[in-house]
């Protein structure tokens, strides 16, 4: 089976290369016996890894259990896995199967695997080394065969280094490491994930599902996402309950999501999450900005390619073109193999077609001098050329420039004060 045809049948959403590389990992194993060791944060979906790997073995038509090795009590944590006789502790009325026993030739997933304490470690170990295990209270070796797949969202290596986690048994579980990426790892899918869950929410509650404009969705993907796929879902819920707008702007979402604002982009104040509505407001124009330059790009674009197309005009054969050393200036300049014996100057590159394509020189008097316009690069100075755009736009009608700008009047008559925007 492909990887297409995994992801749909186990429901996973992405195109992430390292998600893929976690799952072509997992379907490659899944044939064999191999212990495997899967580590992510919490909430990235490494149960459905655990799934996959039984689901595609030879152990299939057997039992599968997840088990929390966190939420289980040291006290009872052994007798839940390999069992107990009667009367081996206090309550314990009559022997008890344990889940190595009662899943041979299944598959148990060991989720939290880091919080096992060190006894029960040493049990582990045995069962991964010959498949032998002894119930509590019991002298009687018994034996199962079961495949151990573990998770972990904690480092074991730094738990070994602290003496909580032994180094054999770590080593004997990481035979085949997995490691699913975080949801902050893969942004181009939130978005996906996003439109994924609003769906089912809509299909499971018969509504129609909600949608997020470009700025939302701007803050929605550089959200860091702590919770990772868990919590993408609850905000998905969350706002489609609680929103009376099916198309959620940014204003609305950081209303019902105030943690959206804590982003991974720097700012003057440090966290873009940091400066409450006023620096909300301000990064509101610096998003307007940047996507008005990338439309300007486009336009750009496409003005270059009409004229070539309107005034019959072709572009130079990059495949005739050689590279040379420059001579005083910096990179290198590009040279047609059948001109460079004809070139007084060797550092005035031609195309075929015998025109230069680089002139420089004073006594060149076709062409006119130019200065270097230094890019804009201060988030500072793009607000304010922002601003000065849209007041130009309005003819300095503040009202209007503020709607435009999306933000208040208030902070657009504070914002040009701070910038002594001459009206």
């Amino acid at each position: 089976m492909n990887l297409q045809g995994v992801k749909q049948r186990f429901g996973i959403i992405g195109r992430s290369p390292l998600l893929e590389r976690a799952l072509e990992t997992a379907v490659r194993v899944a044939p064999t016996d191999l212990t495997v060791l899967i580590q992510g944060e919490s909430g990235v979906g490494k149960e459905v890894f655990s799934r996959i790997i039984h689901e595609m073995s030879i152990r299939k038509h057997n039992s599968f259990i997840a088990i929390n090795c966190g939420a289980i009590p040291p006290g009872t944590i052994n007798s839940e896995l390999f069992g107990h006789e009667k009367g081996s502790f206090t309550g314990a009325m009559g022997e008890r199967k344990g889940y190595f026993e009662t899943v041979n030739g299944g598959t148990i997933f060991l989720d939290e695997v880091g919080e096992m304490p060190l006894d029960t470690q040493a049990f582990l170990l045995r069962v991964l080394e010959n498949g032998e295990f002894l119930r509590v209270g019991s002298s009687k070796v018994q034996t199962t065969d079961v495949r151990v797949v573990a998770a972990t969202n904690v480092n074991l290596e730094s738990k070994i280094e602290s003496g909580k986690f032994r180094e054999d048994l770590y080593y004997r579980l990481n035979t085949v490491p997995i490691r699913v990426p975080a949801l902050h790892e893969r942004r181009d899918d939130i978005y996906m994930l996003f439109r994924k869950f609003a769906g089912d929410f809509a299909e499971k509650y018969r509504t129609e599902s909600i949608s997020l404009t470009t700025e939302a969705r701007i803050l929605f993907e550089n959200y860091r996402w702590p919770g990772n796929i868990r919590e993408l879902k609850n905000v998905v819920e969350q706002l489609s309950v609680l929103s009376e707008r099916k198309e959620i702007d940014a204003e609305l979402l950081v209303d019902l999501v105030p943690q959206i604002k804590n982003r991974l982009l720097p700012s003057k104040q440090g966290d873009l999450g940091s400066g409450g509505e006023s620096g909300f407001q301000e990064r509101e124009i610096i998003f307007k900005f940047l996507l008005e330059m990338k439309n300007d790009l486009s336009d750009l674009k496409s003005l270059f390619y009409e004229l070539i197309r309107t005034n019959n005009l072709t572009l130079p054969d990059i495949s005739k073109i050689k590279s040379v050393p420059n001579h005083g200036f910096s990179g290198d300049y590009f040279i047609p193999k059948s001109y460079e014996s004809d070139l007084q100057d060797p550092g005035i590159p031609v195309f075929d077609d015998g025109k230069p394509i680089i002139i420089h020189g004073k006594d060149v008097a076709s062409y006119h001098d130019s200065e270097d316009v230094e890019e804009i690069l201060s988030l500072e100075e793009m607000e304010k050329e922002m601003i000065k755009k849209a007041l130009k736009k309005f003819n300095n009608r503040r009202k209007d420039a503020a709607e435009e700008l999306g933000i208040s009047e208030r902070t657009l008559y504070r914002k040009i004060k701070e910038y002594n925007i001459q009206d």
